[in-house]
């Protein structure tokens, strides 16, 4: 805009100069309100100005442009090694550190967070399941009833169960249910209150999957008013592996008792 200007202006003052030279006859005079000579001069003598702005207007300082002349740097790299001479602190690596940390998006946890989150639910996040381990074992006549975030479950060993989406699970991870309700067994039954102490249930993340899809349809008469929406709830399957807690009775081998051959009464044929 400002060379525009001084476009305009320099083009008028031309015009208002050719013209009276027409008139006159005589060669051109600079005498127009906006002389010539003053401004090349000041152009001249002031080698900091642009080239391309015009000296009618001088240069204002643009606190937001990012082309700062090497001057004005110099002059900022000056003030800044001075006041670390007299004492200023520089921020430290752990500083900048915890100034990311504090401006962390909500869905990054720590480890001590995500283990916080993971107890609230009702379970202990062990890690992967690996090739050696050995978790699924024969089932066994024991039953427990596990909290796991509102719901609760009667479970027993090599029982599949449909969760909510656990957080920070895989698949082919292994958990620990520790809100144990209630053991039982064919001899003996414990009552949590309103957990049982030292009891846990072993669990393998077998699959993340979708419920089924459900229609929620909302309509107010007279209103022309209706929404349709659907929803699949995200499920978690877990696959029981162990219960521990209670005392499991022997294995005893229940020998079938051999059915003894029936033997067939023979008929006798009576003579007549």
């Amino acid at each position: 805009m400002a060379n525009r200007r001084c476009l305009q202006a320099l083009t008028r003052q031309a015009t208002s100069l050719s013209s009276s030279v027409r008139h006159l006859n005589t060669p051109p005079l600079l005498s127009a309100p906006f002389p010539l000579k003053p401004l090349l001069d000041a152009r001249q003598v002031s080698p900091s100005l642009e080239p391309n702005r015009c000296a009618l207007w001088p240069p204002r300082a643009r606190p937001f442009c990012s082309n700062r002349t090497s001057d004005d740097e110099d002059e900022d790299e000056d003030e800044d090694e001075d006041e670390d001479g007299e004492g200023g602190e520089v921020m430290e690596e752990s500083d900048c550190e915890t100034g990311k940390s504090s401006s962390r998006s909500k869905w990054e946890y720590t480890a001590e967070e995500r283990e916080a989150e993971a107890a609230a639910i009702g379970y202990t996040l062990l890690g992967p399941l690996e090739r050696s381990d050995r978790v699924f074992n024969p089932y066994e006549p024991v039953f427990a009833v596990v909290q796991i975030g509102s719901h609760q479950f009667k479970v027993s060993n090599g029982d599949c169960i449909f969760t909510e989406r656990l957080k920070f699970c895989d698949i082919n991870d292994k958990l620990i249910l520790n809100k144990v309700l209630l053991l039982g067994s064919q001899t003996q039954t414990i009552v949590g209150r309103p957990t049982v102490p030292d009891a846990a249930v072993h669990a393998v993340v077998e699959e993340h999957a979708l419920d089924a899809k459900v229609i929620i349809f909302k309509k107010k008469r007279r209103k022309n008013y209706r929404r349709t929406k659907g929803h699949r709830q995200e499920l978690t399957k877990l696959r029981i592996t162990d219960i521990q807690g209670i005392e499991k009775p022997e294995k005893t081998d229940n020998e079938k008792p051999v059915k003894s051959a029936v033997k067939k009464s023979e008929k006798v044929a009576v003579a007549a």
